[in-house]
């Protein structure tokens, strides 16, 4: 007798209507119950024991295979039918395989992980990259160096308070317009080789700069504030902070006074 193709599902856990399919096997029809019960274990890991299953045949009614010395054949197995599989235990006795708190985990030391061959940190040793580099910047040097770098595209741009600008990349219709009310440096904003750390209180070198600018439109991130620190006032979603080398200021209307351009010409 020619094996079937069966789909093997398990009930739905209560979060939507539908089962989950686990998958498909191919089951032979002689196969007594309790053999394909043993069989659909490694599927589900439901023990054959606690396991109760429904057959759903199309056109037909659900069926449960309770008969554990019949064949899976003498119940009308044939393709497009579907094998539900239940667990009997009471929930408290089922492994929750998605609760991870109890399991152990494995952690290297970092003092160990140093000194083991082979590894991603022993080849940045090797080859000198990263803070193994001797060459390398500090974080306190790449500070100073973005500092005046943002002062010099400050400059360079022409950027102050009250100047219309766009940010860019910019391209038409999508144009992302405002006026800047903000220039300067916003702590709040991490600098990533720093990570959350701050300079020391006695550092007196460039700082990075922000531009903050009041968005003609509310595609911004926020009000003028950043972590609860105000820098200018606007509506929601009307402000953002962006770095000077993405600020392009110049004549850019407002976008109320470029409908009112547009209306006059129809």
């Amino acid at each position: 007798m020619a094996d079937v193709p069966v789909a093997i599902t398990t009930p739905s856990s209560g979060r939507g209507d539908e089962p989950f399919l686990a998958t498909e096997r191919r089951i032979t029809p002689s196969w007594t119950i309790s053999f394909l019960k043993g069989k659909l274990e490694t599927v589900t890991g439901i023990p054959p024991g606690s396991q109760r299953l429904l057959l759903k045949s199309p056109g037909k009614p659900d069926t449960w295979l309770d008969a554990d010395d019949e064949t899976v054949g003498s119940y009308g197995l044939y393709r497009g039918c579907e094998i539900e599989v239940h667990d009997t235990r009471p929930p408290s006795a089922r492994p929750n395989f998605d609760d991870l708190s109890s399991v152990q985990k494995f952690e290297l030391p970092q003092e160990a992980y140093e000194k083991l061959p082979g590894s991603v940190l022993q080849w940045k040793k090797e080859q000198k990259l990263g803070r193994f580099d001797p060459n390398a910047k500090s974080p306190m040097d790449l500070y100073a160096e973005q500092g005046r770098r943002d002062k010099e595209e400050v400059e360079k741009r022409g950027i102050a308070t009250s100047r219309r600008a766009i940010i860019l990349p910019s391209s038409p219709p999508h144009l992302r317009r405002g006026t800047v009310q903000y220039i300067g440096p916003v702590p709040e904003i991490a600098f990533k080789p720093l990570g959350n750390k701050q300079p020391d209180e006695n550092y007196t070198g460039p700082v990075p700069l922000w531009v903050g600018i009041q968005l003609d439109e509310p595609t911004g991130k926020n009000d003028g504030s950043v972590n609860g620190k105000r820098y200018f006032d606007c509506p929601p979603n009307y402000g953002v902070f962006v770095k000077p080398e993405r600020v392009e200021v110049g004549d850019f209307p407002p976008l109320d006074d470029l409908n009112d351009e547009d209306m006059e010409e129809i």
